[in-house]
């Protein structure tokens, strides 16, 4: 089995080049509105937004902002397959402007945004980021009415085209028996809440880049492939960044396109044999940690994976195979990917 993967650099509100109803599933962690280290992205797609920054109105800035996230929503339905989904991962906003502290929910006006183009929103996953550190809270200290509340998790908003997608082929019945996740896996996965995913696996890239990105860590858009998409599916991330959501891609042997508008990002991981070995050591890990809940569980097995054949708890999950990665080409314009079958 083989896949491409390609990075565009240019603006992803315009997605012209890429064919209506083309897309199996969308990943994204776009900037994020009214976050400092993002007002420099916004601006230069509209100097209207400076200049309501500099006259401090806040309300008039975010709006400005998220109707430049509003076009490729737009672009991202018209490019999506019916059935298909679309998960972006998104935080609130703190901020003080004219001295005045506020809130800024990046979420909600999202969702409302997703809503209008036609999208069926589905209930929204929690990221919950912890952090110990003394000095995180924001505020007066321990006098009432003067601190608040810190912001601790991120929201990964999901919607669909339309209904269910459609399995009517024997070939795509057969390939969807081979990507489903283990029973254990499902538990975690479809939680409301993940609590589990901390920090990026930072040797995936090139030192640098990933400052200047803010990207997600490498498993929400690894587990959310896994999820809502197929073995050969295609997945985009209009906000490619490091390219964490290609490289989760490639490790569940599926396609992927990419844009980014910031060109200072290009070279965003090394492809070469510490590489492979990396990203093998993630599929292959989702097969020790099946063993290692195999060994772990109390009660008897009735089904075998056909496969591997180790025990499994439903017969949903006897066909299950994850490739591991044979090979790693990089030509002029894509990335190839070859597996071993």
């Amino acid at each position: 089995m083989k896949t491409k993967h390609k990075i565009i650099y240019k603006n992803a509100q315009n997605m012209s080049q890429i064919p209506s109803e083309s897309i199996d599933l969308i990943i994204t962690s776009p900037p994020y509105p009214m976050v400092k280290m993002w007002d420099e992205t916004f601006i230069g797609l509209n100097k209207k937004i400076g200049e309501k920054l500099i006259n401090d109105d806040g309300l008039r800035s975010f709006e400005l902002m998220h109707k430049e996230l509003d076009t490729v929503w737009k672009e991202s339905f018209r490019v999506l397959k019916k059935g298909a989904f679309i998960c972006i991962n998104i935080g609130d906003a703190t901020r003080s402007l004219k001295e005045n502290f506020g809130l800024y929910p990046n979420h909600s006006r999202i969702t409302q945004k997703l809503l209008e183009i036609g999208f069926t929103t589905l209930p929204e996953i929690i990221w919950r980021k912890l952090t110990n550190a003394p000095n995180k809270f924001m505020g007066s200290g321990m006098l009432p009415a003067g601190a608040y509340v810190t912001l601790e998790h991120e929201f990964i908003l999901i919607g669909r085209k339309g209904g269910k997608r459609e399995f009517i082929k024997e070939d795509d019945k057969k390939l969807r028996r081979e990507s489903s996740f283990f029973w254990e896996e499902r538990n975690i996965f479809f939680s409301d809440i993940w609590f589990d995913i901390h920090g990026a696996r930072q040797k995936m890239f090139n030192n640098g880049s990933r400052k200047r990105s803010g990207a997600f860590p490498f498993e929400i858009p690894y587990r959310l492939i896994n999820m809502y998409s197929l073995k050969g599916d295609t997945v985009l991330d209009p906000f490619i960044g490091t390219g964490t959501t290609m490289l989760a891609a490639m490790t569940a042997c599926r396609n992927s396109f990419g844009f980014e508008i910031d060109k200072n990002i290009e070279n965003q991981f090394n492809i070469n044999d510490e590489l492979i070995e990396l990203l093998n050591s993630i599929i292959e890990k989702r097969i020790q940690d099946h063993i290692n809940f195999v060994d772990s569980y109390q009660k008897d097995f009735k089904h075998k994976n056909i496969r591997y054949n180790f025990p499994v708890k439903t017969k949903q999950e006897t066909d299950i195979f994850v490739n591991t990665i044979k090979s790693i080409r990089e030509g002029e314009t894509s990335v190839k990917v070859q597996y071993n079958d």
